[in-house]
């Protein structure tokens, strides 16, 4: 008599990799499961993993199929790439560790799984590829089982209102005179129905006859006031419509495009930044010192971009409380390193690299290592922490002619600066005379739940102090 064990393996595990850097990330995937079907003379064990949807950050809560690289029936070595998953923020490359045959791939390109989902199922052998197939026909066919309806609750018995209590006799009392104790109103209605008081046996505290008493003596039926019966407002409330926002109109022609990855994540974190409160500070800077320092460094390949991280890190070491940040709104740490995230537009969304310890490294190394997370960022390589260490932001728009514009402050930080355009601007010294220098507008946007506007307007003024002498930037 044939029986079936399921008996659990060691987690099978993969791990993805930048196609830029192939350092291995592993995850690990559900257990295996062994299914082993016993006969009389063989015993023939199938082993079947499930590839999960990997967690390539720790904002990632699902991902999209980019390609398969390998297609079903491939067979599959150790450290081979299997699929490239796109998260929030970059394209992955994920390895298997374990030899087999894809079996099945239950997510196709294109589309989305949640972290942990199930995405392919690989065979150890060619025998478990049919059984392999069938599960995942199976769960990716089977439709979502209906909850139970909750039992309706009977309807309510019609039951007859129950008859006013008959007040009980006081207990017998021995013969001879005994004190009256009765209400104003009681002793009026007995007068009034010409009912002996002194019979009347009273039902209210310590045997006081009340007017009720009274009228019972008299064989008067109380009139009861019946309340109008007022409709369940349950029911109304189920069969009015649920008030939501005004639908607006469609507009002729307009096109419908659902988020990427990476612009659901951008949503995310901006509506999620809507609940810290912050404050701006804005401060002019002239730059005809740092302009003339970047024409001698421009041709060394140092950017415009590094000098400004450079110069904001080096203000940040004397106000270390700009480069704090606030999690749980009920502390805030101050962060050991400054790292500097920047913005970047990339097709389709915007990310920010960042750029590690940037008051610790020379002018020139930064901007090398600058060169090499934006080629990442266009290409979607970066690995998660060049992308969600950083402790303060630079935003700058000054190469498109922007003058000034407010930075929506990102999760987790304190601060971030934008950066407007240097343009020639009229400026009086103090003796009332007027000249043209180059002059640049920074907004700070920052947390208010731990920096202030002494301490946003004193880190300008070292920041404007750094950029307006340029010389220690290059030491």
């Amino acid at each position: 008599m044939s029986s079936s064990l399921l008996q659990s393996r060691v987690p099978p595990q993969l791990s993805f990799t930048s196609s830029l850097n192939k350092s291995q990330w592993r995850f690990t995937t559900l257990p295996a499961v062994t299914f082993t079907r016993r006969a009389k003379h063989a015993t023939v064990n199938a082993k079947i993993r499930e590839i999960f949807m990997p967690a390539l950050s720790s904002t990632m809560t699902e991902g999209k199929i980019v390609s398969w690289i390998k297609s079903e029936g491939d067979v599959l070595s150790k450290g081979e790439s299997v699929v490239v998953v796109e998260s929030d923020k970059a394209d992955m490359d994920v390895e298997t560790f374990y030899d087999g045959i894809l079996a099945a791939i239950v997510v196709p390109e294109g589309e989305s799984a949640p972290v942990g989902a199930p995405i392919g199922l690989l065979a150890e052998t060619e025998a478990e590829i049919e059984e392999a197939r069938a599960k995942a026909a199976s769960s990716g066919s089977s439709p979502a089982t209906p909850p139970p309806a909750a039992p309706q609750a009977p309807a309510a018995a019609a039951v007859a209102p129950a008859p006013a209590p008959t007040p009980v006799a006081a207990a017998a009392v021995a013969d001879g005179p005994r004190k009256i104790v009765s209400t104003p109103y009681a002793k009026k209605l007995a007068k009034q129905h010409k009912v002996d008081i002194n019979k009347v046996v009273g039902t209210g505290p310590f045997g006081r006859i009340t007017p009720a008493d009274v009228e019972a003596a008299a064989g008067i039926v109380p009139v009861k006031s019946v309340a109008p019966v007022v409709a369940e407002p349950v029911a109304a409330a189920a069969a009015a419509p649920v008030k939501s926002a005004p639908a607006l109109p469609d507009i002729p022609g307009a096109t419908i495009v659902p988020f990427t990855t990476m612009q659901a994540a951008v949503s995310k974190n901006m509506i999620e930044s809507l609940s810290v409160p912050t404050f701006r500070v804005g401060y002019p800077v002239m730059t005809d010192a740092l302009d003339a320092l970047y024409a001698k460094v421009k041709s060394k390949g140092v950017t415009m971009t590094a000098l400004l991280a450079k110069a904001a890190a080096m203000a940040l070491v004397q106000h270390p409380v700009v480069n704090a940040s606030c999690k749980d709104g009920k502390s805030f740490t101050y962060n050991s390193s400054i790292n500097i995230a920047v913005a970047v537009a990339i097709n389709g969304g915007l990310i920010t690299p960042v750029l590690q310890d940037a008051d610790k490294l020379d002018l020139y190394l930064l901007s090398e290592k600058w060169k090499e997370l934006v080629e990442k960022a266009r290409s979607k390589q970066l690995q998660p922490h060049e992308y969600n260490s950083g402790t303060f932001t630079l935003s700058n728009l000054g190469m498109f002619g922007v003058d000034r514009f407010d930075a929506i402050l990102p999760p987790g930080q304190g601060a971030i600066m934008a950066v407007g355009a240097s343009k020639p601007t009229p400026i009086a010294d103090k003796d009332g005379y007027f000249s043209v220098k180059s002059q640049m507008l920074v907004n700070v946007t920052a947390d208010h739940r731990i920096v202030y506007g002494a301490d946003l307007a004193a880190f300008l003024k070292t920041f404007a102090k750094i950029v307006q002498e340029p010389d220690s930037l290059t030491l």
